[in-house]
């Protein structure tokens, strides 16, 4: 069933650039995606965390139907401003709620005058869709991948092969990256049918012009098995744990 269409009111810029509709604070912490064949941090992602370093879920359990869609243009801001203050020349990779964005044009405003405001370069920025949020329109996240990428963004799908695969995406506006769930990648190396799995996935990508993120990897047989089937880019505690605001220097295995 297609997505009813919104009429856009511009107030909700106002709206978000001061925050109204969310009552509670949040902030980031920081996790590098590393590229291991240049031994370098390809970009950190946006974690979003408590003020006083609560996980994820203490603040994420406060966003609903009637302040999702400020929540998610705050979120963008405060990143970019934060990694802005901290120095940060890699990619940028913040997390969106599709389902909190009515018109692509409209809503990145608030990220585009941020970025103008602390001086955050936006051809470094990637917007990351999660698989873990339900769609009504496959059409409707088609519409905003398509226009964030002729914006000049660089776009991701989080947490693929969990919770609702999005092949229908793939075909219709496949992303940049695609980033591999945890779940795929724990213990890969013992595990025939998900390296079954994961290698038609990189396949899939090859083919579709795009790069593969292997995420929440944590041994270094994990690391090993993927990095023989050609991934260069990954994140998880092997490299670095997350950073509350601030921006951890990798490891890389050897």
């Amino acid at each position: 069933m297609n997505q009813p269409a919104v009429l856009f009111d511009e107030s909700h810029c106002e709206q978000c650039a001061c925050g109204e509709g969310v009552d509670f604070s949040f902030t980031f912490a920081f996790q590098p995606v590393v590229d291991v064949v240049n031994q370098s941090v390809f970009a950190y992602e946006a974690l979003v965390r408590g003020p006083d370093g609560e996980g994820a879920m203490h603040v994420l359990s406060q966003v609903n139907g009637t302040n999702q869609y400020s929540f998610d243009q705050i979120c963008r801001v405060k990143a970019v401003k934060l990694a802005s203050r901290l120095g940060m020349d890699t990619m940028l990779s913040i997390n969106f709620m599709p389902n909190a964005v009515y018109q692509a044009e409209y809503c990145i405003r608030t990220t585009l005058a941020a970025a103008k405001k602390y001086g955050f370069d936006t051809s470094k920025i990637i917007f990351e869709l999660t698989e873990n949020e339900k769609l009504t329109s496959v059409e409707h996240l088609s519409s905003i991948i398509a226009a964030y990428q002729e914006m000049g963004f660089s776009t991701a799908i989080d947490d693929f092969g969990a919770g609702y695969s999005r092949y229908d995406i793939m075909m219709a506006s496949p992303p940049e990256l695609l980033k591999l769930d945890m779940g795929l990648i724990r213990n890969i190396h013992d595990e025939p049918n998900k390296q079954a799995v994961v290698t038609g996935i990189i396949t899939m990508m090859k083919q579709l012009g795009g790069r593969i993120v292997a995420e929440g990897v944590e041994t270094k047989e994990e690391y090993f098995w993927l990095r023989s089937q050609g991934i260069q880019l990954y994140q998880g505690y092997l490299f670095a744990k997350p950073g509350f605001e601030c921006l951890p220097e990798p490891v890389f295995p050897v």
